[in-house]
């Protein structure tokens, strides 16, 4: 199976705002919002990103392609390195994103017809303006729209059509690789199943290859065959859906899943409630990140170098309980 994207020891940082006495005093300090992040995604493979709200997941997306730059660490897709590419445009064909908030997503003077054209008019797609008119028809029919919808402008849809039109627009350049960042986050729970279903049926019928982005196991579980666990910019916790799904391992992740209506976890009398809020990314605690708040922590957590341990076929996590 070809590997399409490799990221390897990914670190992004940010400088956070200074006050008067950072200035005088304690200089330039930094939010470390991704930290060390490593992970691959296979052709044809949906692997879903999934951690709490300041966790770092959007600024992952936004870095594979290129909206953000990383401080360090490698990015390759299809082999290439992305981080020394000096062909963004290139990159952009290969990879697509979808935003997680559609109202802002689109631009409000543009038609649909013309946010879609555009995308085919920059990589040179169509011959002419029938080939156009046609692929933009077949698009918009693909993501349950009518081409007689694509003379309208974006205040005139729901939330959830235009959230099909982010969808339409991210595969008018036929990418390799999309990104969909908290796609069904903004929206109503019964429209976030209609658009769940719809990338379900795209990835059948294209043989799509996405990272999804949630902060919801249970979205996550619907779309993905992999999960990754993100805490504080680093991996906690990866394996198959199923695996992670009804046997997680992570503190963090039996938290995340204990927040999810009718888990197996609260069946079995097994779920996890953390203590207080996500720490600040500023000022990150020592050894596990997790301490603070998890209720299995001891001492030695405080020192544990944090790595993802192997423990089962397909299977690692990143805890002291699973060191041997």
């Amino acid at each position: 199976m070809r590997e399409l994207l490799r990221v390897e020891d990914l670190k992004v940082q940010f400088t956070a705002p200074a006050s008067l006495n950072d200035k005088l005093f304690a200089g330039k300090k930094y939010v470390k919002a991704v930290d060390g992040l490593s992970f691959s995604i296979n052709e044809g493979e949906v692997v879903g990103l999934v951690g709490e709200s300041g966790c770092g997941k959007s600024t992952v997306g936004k870095t594979l392609v290129m909206l953000q730059k990383p401080k360090s660490g490698k990015i390759y897709v299809d082999g290439e390195d992305v981080c020394e590419t000096k062909d963004e445009k290139a990159l952009r064909k290969k990879i697509q994103y979808i935003f997680q908030d559609p109202y802002s997503s689109l631009n409000p003077r543009m038609t649909v017809k013309t946010i879609l054209s555009r995308p085919m008019e920059i990589f040179g797609l169509c011959k002419n303006k029938d080939e156009e008119n046609e692929r933009i028809a077949n698009l918009l029919k693909e993501v349950g729209l009518s081409q007689e919808q694509s003379l309208r402008f974006p205040h005139e849809f729901s939330g959830g059509q235009k959230q099909r039109i982010s969808i339409a627009r991210a595969l008018a350049v036929e990418p390799e690789l999309i990104i969909a960042d908290e796609p069904t986050a903004a929206l109503d729970v019964s429209i976030q199943a209609q658009i769940l279903k719809l990338l379900e049926k795209l990835r059948t019928t294209r043989n799509l290859t996405m990272l999804f982005i949630s902060h919801d196991l249970g979205v996550v579980e619907y779309v993905s065959d992999r999960i990754l666990v993100m805490y504080l910019g680093k991996i906690v916790e990866e394996g198959p859906t199923k695996d992670v799904i009804n046997d997680p391992l992570h503190p963090y992740t039996k938290a995340l899943l204990s927040a999810v209506p009718k888990n197996p976890l609260q069946e079995k009398g097994e779920g996890v409630r953390l203590s207080g809020s996500i720490p600040s990314t500023i000022n990150i605690p020592q050894g596990c990140r997790l301490h603070p708040r998890c209720p299995y922590a001891t001492e030695a957590c405080r020192t544990f170098n944090e790595e993802l341990i192997e423990v089962k076929p397909d299977r690692k996590v990143s805890c002291l309980l699973y060191k041997k």
